[in-house]
């Protein structure tokens, strides 16, 4: 769960697009989005298994070592170095799934970008759910094994359905990524902000011909 919330995407309810192995071409990143109790890790595990993908989920490693889900700050230093395995995996080869909730516009399309960069694609998996639905899901997960989530109350799920932004038609087909908000030159100095630990190549973060290029890179070609 992330804090803001092709080719280039997949919505999953109710109109699935096929993800493209390994087979068939580059390294892909599938990024699950969603809020709790969507079913985004039990179905980043159906295609991780499928597509013989790596799967990286934050909320694995949060609850072990810190117990708890933002621990000041620390999630996005977890959720960093992942996403810097992610972008070496994916120049390896392999296929990645990032199993984080990504909740804002502006975190989907930083990974879009830098997903670009390491000369993969990208698809946006998006699970929505009903608010009874979550309810009911959150309360069960709670009950029966308490030791693999957080503690939310109904009025955290009401705040986080408030702040929660839901990909668009341009994601969802891979449109062009749109600029970084007002302030920063590119993505890849949002991104190194937002989460601290990313490990972004000099070269990418400093080159304003790369980002330019990149943005400018047709859907198609991927």
């Amino acid at each position: 769960m992330s804090q803001s919330q092709r080719s280039d995407s997949s919505y999953e309810e109710p109109f699935p697009s096929p993800v493209a192995s390994n087979d068939q071409g580059a390294a892909t990143m599938l990024l699950m989005v969603g809020l709790p109790g969507a079913g985004k890790t039990t179905r980043a595990k159906e295609l991780a298994a499928t597509h013989h993908a790596l799967l990286l989920t934050p909320d694995e490693w949060m609850i072990p070592l810190f117990g708890e889900s933002m621990a000041d700050g620390k999630r996005f230093v977890l959720e960093g170095r992942l996403i810097s395995v992610a972008l070496q995996a994916l120049r390896l080869g392999t296929s990645v799934v990032l199993d984080y909730g990504l909740w804002g516009r502006d975190e989907r399309s930083a990974l879009r970008w830098l997903a670009r960069s390491a000369g993969s694609a990208c698809r946006v998996v998006y699970l929505p759910v009903d608010r009874d639905v979550q309810l009911a899901r959150i309360a069960y997960r709670q009950e029966n094994a308490p030791a693999q989530t957080f503690p939310m109350s109904e009025a955290d799920l009401d705040q986080w359905r408030s702040q929660f932004e839901a990909p668009d038609a341009a994601e969802f087909r891979g449109g062009e990524i749109p600029a970084p908000p007002a302030g920063w030159p590119g993505w890849p100095q949002w991104a190194v902000d937002h989460w601290p630990s990313l490990d972004v190549p000099r070269d990418l973060s400093n080159s304003s011909e790369t980002l330019q290029a990149t943005l400018a890179w047709p859907s198609g070609s991927m």
